[in-house]
């Protein structure tokens, strides 16, 4: 143990905070593994992230990215080290301010910098996607250059690749793209062939695996050809060979990560086999001599019933409800429903509606402008044939923001006009791409990078933590020590354990915290006191959350603020810094 190289590391790895360094940390239990089967059947018997129960880590989160990056990166490294051939290049910092130095290395030899050039190669890959996608639709490789720059254009608005690599729709966007471009191709085609419904049962399984919330995508995406099939645009028959494909899709996931049971009990899947049935079951119940908005509504509400039905029952059946809170998440943006989960969702900027500012950059690149008379004018002068395409798309674009429409102005319009246009939306357009290039600086949390080293000079290996969720994934990641909560909060055991965490943020007496604590078999909490006093809107600090899910001590000082001024008698502070307390917990 070097302690230069571990602050080195250990920096690196503090910059993947929360979710990220939970993934990372799989990829780095692979990788210095003896063997690559090893860190595998580690990780699908692993007993420091939720402690002390042993989960199959495959099975619970989505992580084939960490697994296939990690045996490229153990391939890699062997050739190149048989060859000879260095893949990193290694110095001594000099940090000033008392601070010890340490080694930077760069290349793809280093872990770090290996997994985070995948990752953006693989979004780079994505803008050739773009490109073909745009062409494709527009029938010129002008709608496939606009395409690309409206994305460059708006890029802050279309990934956080930039910022955050290890998140999981880092792997499957590009997947998404390539789907996208597969469905668009058999919509168009008359005949729909075997090839092009492999292709997209493929990319659907490269979408799925690796994020979590690609069903929720997935089921805006088949609602959409199901309106669009029940106006008449697109034949049963075929929206019927590619909900097959989605089916299949779905049960190749179920099977590769282990019989996960939220797949099979999803919206989306319930949506599958409704929409199936209704296929079926129209022609057999209702005559075609009804009114045609009639049976519009009668299919569409069959759908939402049906599926919002099965769905339940589903979960009833296999007793599943990791995904309860999504129901609740609704009803909190729509009807004010409040409850722990909810608001520990709903007070995260990524699960909040849209930003007031965010339509008026679009109005600024002229997107918005583009996309809104452009599509008017193909709802006017497109064929029927082409027409289902585009209505696809549309309502796509109601369910979630759909950013790329750039490519429809060459099928209408002259190229100078294209020009022109390309040219006022690369006024803000270029400004955008300068602020994001102006955006440099060097990752430091000191006050973190103390915990950690305390932790790990201080606390023995098998000692179990328990804190925050983002300093829980980092505690695991670079001190390798047992935490019981970690921040994948897609499940409901996890949700329960980390209720019982963030109970020292509340007014509960610190005797009954202690207690639960112990039965969790927490050695060590480590208290921030940021999250005791930070509020990111009115009602979203800790005490105020806990406030609605505990009213009977709400008007009591938090138990956060009683711990920052004296712990004793039930906790003893171990380890104090600007930002972290780290409070023992002595056995009763």
């Amino acid at each position: 143990f070097h302690p230069a190289a571990f602050v080195e590391i250990k920096k690196r790895e503090m910059a993947f905070r929360t979710e990220m360094g939970l993934y990372y940390s799989y990829f780095k239990i692979i990788i210095e593994a003896p063997s690559f089967w090893n860190g595998l059947c580690e990780i699908m018997n692993d007993r420091l992230t939720e402690y002390p129960l042993v989960i199959n880590t495959l099975q619970r989160f989505n992580l084939y990215p960490e697994v296939v990056l990690a045996s490229w990166y153990r391939i890699y490294t062997a050739v190149m080290d048989f060859l000879g051939v260095p893949t990193k290049m290694c110095w001594t910092v000099n940090r000033g301010k008392d601070l010890s130095p340490v080694e930077s290395c760069e290349g793809w030899g280093d872990p770090a910098s290996f997994y985070v050039a995948v990752i953006f190669l693989l979004n780079g890959l994505m803008m050739s996607l773009f490109f073909i996608y745009g062409t494709y639709l527009s029938g010129s490789r002008l709608g496939g250059l606009i395409t690309v720059m409206c994305y460059f254009f708006n890029h802050g608005e279309c990934t956080r690749v930039m910022w955050t690599p290890p998140l999981r729709e880092s792997f499957s966007y590009p997947f998404l793209v390539l789907q996208m471009l597969l469905l668009t191709y058999i919509l168009r085609i008359p005949n729909v062939n075997k090839g092009s419904l492999i292709a997209l049962c493929v990319s659907n399984i490269f979408f799925m695996l690796p994020w979590q919330f690609a069903q929720f995508v997935l089921l805006t995406q088949i609602a959409s050809l199901f309106a669009v099939c029940i106006m008449g645009y697109i034949d049963s028959c075929k929206l019927q060979k590619i909900l097959s494909v989605h089916m299949v899709s779905l049960v190749v996931c179920f099977i590769l990560m282990f019989g996960n049971s939220m797949l099979l009990t999803s919206y989306y899947a319930a949506s599958l086999v409704v929409i199936w049935g209704i296929l079926e079951l129209t022609p057999r119940v209702f005559k075609r001599n009804r009114s045609q908005v009639c049976m519009w509504v009668i299919e569409g509400c069959a759908w939402l019933v049906g599926t919002v039905t099965l769905k339940y029952l589903t979960s009833l059946a296999f007793g599943v409800a990791d995904d309860a809170h999504i129901g609740n998440i609704l009803k909190a943006k729509f009807i004010g429903y409040k409850d722990f989960d909810t608001l520990m969702y709903t007070c995260a900027a990524e699960f909040d509606f849209m930003e007031k500012e965010t339509p008026i950059r679009y109005i600024k690149t002229l997107l918005l402008p583009v996309v809104l008379v452009v599509f008017v004018v193909i709802v006017k002068r497109v064929s029927i044939f082409i027409f289902l395409q585009v209505i696809y798309h549309a309502l796509q674009l109601l369910a979630y923001s759909v950013l790329l429409f750039g490519w429809l102005f060459c099928k209408i319009q002259p190229r100078t006009l294209v020009f022109a246009i390309l040219a006022l939306m690369a006024i803000e357009g270029s400004a955008n791409l300068q602020t994001q290039w102006n955006i440099m600086g060097e990752f430091s949390n000191l006050p973190q990078e103390e915990l950690l080293e305390w932790i790990q000079v201080n606390t023995r290996q098998d000692a179990i933590f328990a804190g925050a969720m983002p300093t829980m994934a980092s505690v695991k990641l670079s001190a390798f020590r047992p935490i019981v909560n970690h921040p994948h909060y897609e499940d409901a055991g996890l949700r329960a354990r980390t209720k019982i965490v963030y109970s020292m943020y509340s007014r509960k007496p610190a005797k009954e915290v202690k207690k639960e604590l112990i039965k969790l078999g927490v050695n060590y909490y480590i208290l921030e006191e940021s999250l005791c006093v930070s509020r990111k809107k009115p009602g979203c600090s800790m005490p105020e959350i806990w406030d609605v899910e505990d009213p009977a001590n709400s008007g009591r000082i938090p138990l956060c603020t009683l711990m920052s001024q004296d712990s004793r008698p039930y906790f003893i502070t171990v380890f104090e810094n600007s930002n972290y307390r780290v409070l023992k917990i002595p056995n009763e």
